[in-house]
């Protein structure tokens, strides 16, 4: 997992998270009318999977793709990823900025203290 994924290409992984294993006209079916063309799922599907996100089962010409990454690891990496663009790898710095714009309550605040102390224990 080394690229990061477009707006839709997360889109669709949410859906592999939440249903495992599927073919793309499975994934079709889950969009609201009108849907996305079956050949342009296909196609995003297929660059999931080379950028390491999504693996396949053959079954005769079909295709059965199940995500090859968590929902957490994405998360994880996302977070990271977030820290290190905007907040210059400072975890500090990123905590205060939600502070500030009041994203995390000061109780929230000690609640997080206190979890990461007791796993330090």
């Amino acid at each position: 997992m080394k690229e990061k994924l477009t707006r839709r290409e997360e889109e669709i992984m949410r859906h592999f998270w939440a249903r495992g294993e599927m073919f793309v006209r499975e994934l079709r079916e889950l969009y609201p009318e009108p849907r996305p063309h079956f050949n342009t799922l296909s196609t995003m599907v297929r660059a999931l999977e080379a950028k390491g996100y999504l693996g396949h089962n053959a079954y005769g010409n079909s295709f059965r793709y199940y995500p090859l990454v968590s929902e957490e690891e994405f998360g994880g990496k996302t977070i990271v990823g977030a820290v290190s663009r905007y907040f210059e790898n400072s975890y500090l710095t990123a905590v205060s900025a939600l502070v500030k714009e009041e994203k995390i309550s000061i109780d929230e605040l000690k609640e997080l203290i206190a979890k990461i102390e007791s796993q330090n224990e």
